[in-house]
């Protein structure tokens, strides 16, 4: 069995490290210097809990996203309002769950790529086979099996 061309790569310990120090440091004037990353924090939809996740940001057409195989995702169904720390600012905005296989394959395969593959499993929190750019079908086919979506976020109006 061929190794998956698309992996995921979150190492939990360096993740439990980094993630508190990136939840304060987003907050502040400081985060204006971690343009890569945004905090984005909402209210469960269920539990009605409190979340604060950091994630990268990812930019396409002057728009916003985050993609995630993390099951925080879910609260964006319908859509949500959040609390977006991105570039120093706090604002809120409301995110929206993409979930269409094709969809989130185009974007994640449009986000790999202006970043260029080293930068993008980095600040993408996943692997390529052979350290190149994955195809369309490959990205379709992870996105099936990782569970990858997307969440648009939009300025509220």
């Amino acid at each position: 069995m061929t190794e998956p061309a698309i992996d995921t790569q979150t190492p939990e310990a360096l993740l439990r490290v980094v993630n508190p120090t990136l939840r304060l440091a987003l907050k502040t004037p400081l985060g204006g210097f971690l343009g890569d990353f945004m905090l984005v924090a909402f209210t469960g939809r269920k539990s009605g809990k409190e979340y604060a996740i950091p994630v990268s940001a990812h930019r396409l057409d002057g728009e916003l996203y985050a993609v995630a195989e993390a099951q925080w995702k879910y609260n964006f169904r319908g859509g949500a309002e959040a609390q977006v720390s991105h570039r120093g600012k706090t604002r809120t905005m409301r995110g929206e769950l993409i979930t269409d296989p094709p969809t989130v394959a185009g974007i994640c395969e449009r986000v790999a790529a202006s970043y260029g593959p080293r930068k993008a499993q980095r600040q993408m929190g996943m692997a390529f086979r052979d350290n190149r750019l994955p195809t369309t079908t490959e990205w379709e086919e992870a996105v099936t099996r990782l569970k990858i979506a997307a969440i648009k976020l939009t300025s509220k109006a």
